[in-house]
């Protein structure tokens, strides 16, 4: 893999693709600032070696050029301070000013260009916007796993510029390093825990893990629709109608293969969708009209908490329940203590980015799971066993 250990940057200005994709509050500070601390070690690396640094970003999703709640300049004083050093601001992230401030930047500087995003061409590939941005650095570093998945100008299209001088950064590397981890060297017995609102966004990820995995535990709201296949009554919980017989078919599959799948048999049920809504334990076949399930229950947390701490490798990808509700948060929290102990009794954890990561950062957890992924959606395609653009276009 060619990382940047492989290269001296010295005198050189290196363009580097981050994922600074960080939420923020009314007033625009950072709520959350995993993602930029996770891209640290790759600026300081290059920067000790005596090169310069231009981070290139996108924040949220623009839909009509620059936008106030968009703009990087809200980020500029947080990455000074992570760094330790001034931080430039260019306002464009192609242009006169961009051009100028990249041709001024001096060994140990940094530059941080305004959200890629403002352009429509980021996100269509288009190589001529990817060109631009290529004319500003010597060499170009992909340190952007939560974007890997997308083939867009800055996370794919622009390598096509730099031949011989392409790696990954830190993140990207152990990003991958930690999947293939899970993927090609899991330990026995592997526990797969997934959970999050719809069976259709994870069954790529189920039919590939059904042939690796010794337990598949389902939570949150796709159990529903697994627990309706299977003749329950679910109240009004969510539910997807057109994939009961996709539910059974994973039965019937991990029945073929062995593969424990553990579902949930209790819920905790509320009375509408409200962090203040009536609530109570039910069996999960038996909720009545007008409930819905929000929480797995106690009877599941244990049954969840036993596969998991017999475990040496444990993937999680989605939560338990509506943990963002203080009342509803108990069973994702279980599972999060749960694969914390199994940690620490030698199990390896990879936690898959998204509201899994989140739930893990909530509970102070971070530090006593194996790794937490930046990357979401691209995670998940990489376990799926698909070709992150992102990753080819540097070359694994």
């Amino acid at each position: 893999m060619k990382t940047i250990d492989h290269h001296n940057f010295k005198n050189e200005k290196a363009l580097i693709r981050v994922d600074f994709n960080v939420p923020l509050d009314k007033e625009y500070n950072i709520t959350d600032n995993t993602r930029i601390r996770a891209s640290i070690p790759t600026i300081k690396k290059i920067l000790s070696d005596g090169g310069s640094v231009i981070l290139m970003s996108h924040l949220g999703r623009p839909k009509e050029g620059p936008v106030e709640k968009y703009s990087l300049k809200h980020l500029v004083d947080h990455i000074a301070k992570l760094l330790d050093t001034n931080v430039k601001f260019a306002e464009d992230c192609i242009g006169e000013q961009a051009k100028q401030l990249a041709a001024g930047l001096k060994p140990g500087e940094v530059l941080l260009l305004e959200n890629l995003r403002f352009y429509k061409e980021e996100e269509k590939g288009d190589s001529a916007f990817a060109k631009k941005l290529a004319a500003l650095g010597d060499v170009y570093v992909n340190d952007a796993f939560g974007t890997a998945h997308r083939a867009h100008a800055s996370t794919a299209v622009i390598a096509e510029n730099f031949p011989g001088k392409k790696f990954f950064g830190y993140v990207m590397a152990n990003e991958i390093a930690n999947a293939d981890k899970v993927l090609l060297n899991s330990e026995k017995p592997f526990t797969a825990i997934m959970g999050g609102a719809k069976v259709s966004d994870k069954i790529l990820i189920i039919e590939q893990l059904m042939n690796r995995v010794d337990n598949l535990l389902i939570g949150g709201g796709m159990a529903f629709t697994f627990v309706k296949a299977m003749g329950g009554t679910i109240g009004s919980s969510l539910v997807e109608e057109d994939k009961l017989d996709l539910a059974l078919s994973i039965i019937e599959k991990a029945k073929a293969k062995n593969v424990n799948l553990i579902l949930p048999v209790d819920a905790i049920i509320a009375d509408k969708f409200d962090a203040n809504a009536n609530s109570k334990e039910c069996n999960i076949n038996e909720i009545p009209d007008g409930w819905m399930g929000l929480d797995i229950g106690p009877k599941s947390e244990k049954l969840f908490n036993d596969a998991i701490a017999q475990s040496k490798t444990i993937l999680w990808n989605g939560p338990a329940g509506v943990f963002e509700f203080e009342k509803f948060s108990h069973g994702t929290k279980s599972v999060a203590k749960a694969i914390a102990a199994a940690t620490a009794n030698g199990a390896f954890s990879l936690i898959g980015g998204g509201d899994s990561a989140a739930a893990i950062s909530k509970f102070n957890l971070t530090d006593r799971v194996s790794y937490v992924s930046t990357g979401g959606g691209a995670l998940l395609e990489y376990i799926e066993g698909k070709e992150l653009p992102g990753v080819v276009a540097i070359g694994k």
